[in-house]
């Protein structure tokens, strides 16, 4: 089976086609960010876009993924790797406190900032309500999110 993966195509073989997209990645392919959660698809912790649509990949079968493209936490930089807006902001307003939520949470704002450029405190909440964080960090997660649209609405018009 071929899947293109952060923009490299990778062959994976003897893989059951039922078998979760998160355990290729983390199993197969050694792309460890996305992790698990609650294998239910309920948490957002394996968060990874699939043609920039966020997915939950603990429950979705590798057969369903096809030439499709995904994205995982470590597409999301550059390919110099310069981290993306959010994850600059995730750091620069200390969001993480555990950290085991943040890769889900940052593939969801992702989306988010691709489909609003500048979403509000709603369109934030709507957008992030599926992703949980146990250390509950929503309002700096929500100032994470506010700081990278700036950022890179800046960069679109300068």
């Amino acid at each position: 089976m071929r899947l293109t993966i952060n923009g490299k195509e990778h062959v994976v073989d003897g893989i059951d086609d039922s078998t979760p997209l998160l355990w290729v990645l983390r199993d197969h392919l050694g792309l460890v960010g996305t992790k698990y959660g609650c294998g239910i698809a309920q948490c957002g912790a394996c968060t990874v876009h699939l043609n920039g649509t966020p997915v939950r990949s603990c429950t979705l079968p590798i057969s369903a993924v096809g030439n499709q493209h995904v994205t995982t936490i470590e597409g999301l930089a550059s390919s110099t790797g310069e981290l993306h807006a959010l994850q600059k902001a995730w750091i620069e307003h200390d969001v993480a406190q555990c950290g085991y939520c943040q890769a889900g949470q940052i593939m969801s704002a992702a989306a988010l900032l691709k489909s609003k450029p500048v979403p509000t405190d709603a369109d934030i909440d709507a957008a992030m309500a599926g992703n949980l964080c146990r250390c509950g960090t929503y309002t700096r997660i929500r100032k994470a999110i506010h700081a990278a649209a700036a950022q890179m609405n800046e960069g679109a018009t300068s």
